[in-house]
């Protein structure tokens, strides 16, 4: 991409009325949270020699024989992404590029990034869930519950690859386990805040469908496509007046029949939206 190319983009958000954020997986990779095989064995040694487990997507699958070894598990995992990261510098320089902005996020990360640094708490939908919460594991009822003073327990136990029975949480309703509040299966809990944020999305969208309203697709492949890449394509192809910004280093690809109303972007998050921001 040119200066030019660059200088293009900025324009088209600050002339916009309001701007969509689109978040994926690429955005926070990109920032500094690594999900790859060498930061896996890097931080996470014992959990490679203890279950042969090689990275942090597929070993959240893994069929521990006790709560105790899987929340200790846990417990690395959310505060390897979650807890330990500050406001990371990619998001914060993306909230600059917006923040006197009518913005809206809607992301399928879990890390909490948007709100550490700086986004409205009502303007960001985090649709699949987030590592700071936990539920019933059988979503028994429509609540979750604040996790990180646990983790920050169960950080401490001595046994490396186990948590202190003590410290084992239980469904305060039903009794069964608890899981991190992450959409994996049939039991997500969606609760009232995130049904509020669900309206807030499509308010959003309804308020501003025939104004100037500007897509700003960062990171999205096509693990989850519905949630975010599919539909944005979908607001563009239907409505001349909204524009589509993918940013995306592996997937920047659009329809043919939406090309007029897109910039594409084959570059690394970061990269682009520091050179959007300082173009």
């Amino acid at each position: 991409m040119s200066t030019k190319d660059y200088l293009k983009i900025k324009k088209l958000i600050e002339d916009a009325d309001a701007i969509l954020i689109g978040a994926g997986a690429g955005l926070s990779s990109s920032a500094g949270i690594d999900y790859s095989q060498e930061s896996f064995k890097r931080y996470f040694p014992e959990l490679g020699a203890a279950y042969h487990m090689t990275d942090m997507y597929t070993s959240s699958f893994y069929n521990f024989k006790s709560e105790e070894e899987r929340w200790s598990y846990w417990a690395k995992h959310v505060n390897y992404s979650f807890i330990a990261p500050p406001a990371l510098l990619t998001y914060k320089n993306l909230y600059k590029l917006v923040e006197n902005k009518n913005y809206f996020v809607i992301t399928t990360n879990v890390d909490g990034q948007f709100l550490k640094s700086g986004f409205a708490a009502n303007r960001v939908f985090e649709v699949q869930g987030s590592y700071g919460k936990m539920q019933c594991s059988v979503g028994c009822h429509n609540k979750v519950y604040d996790d990180t003073s646990l983790i920050k327990k169960m950080l401490l136990c001595k046994d490396n690859l186990k948590v202190d029975s003590n410290l084992v949480p239980k469904c305060p309703v039903c009794g069964k386990n608890m899981e991190i509040n992450i959409r994996k299966d049939a039991f997500f809990v969606e609760d009232k805040n995130w049904q509020e944020l669900n309206s807030n999305y499509i308010k959003f969208i309804d308020a501003n469908i025939n104004k100037k309203l500007v897509l700003l697709e960062l990171g999205v492949g096509f693990n989850t496509p519905g949630i975010i890449r599919f539909p944005f394509e979908e607001l563009v192809y239907e409505h001349r007046n909204i524009f589509l910004i993918r940013i995306n280093d592996k997937f920047p690809d659009v329809a043919f029949e939406i090309k007029d109303q897109t910039i594409t972007v084959k570059e690394d998050c970061s990269e682009a939206i520091a050179q959007i921001l300082n173009s």
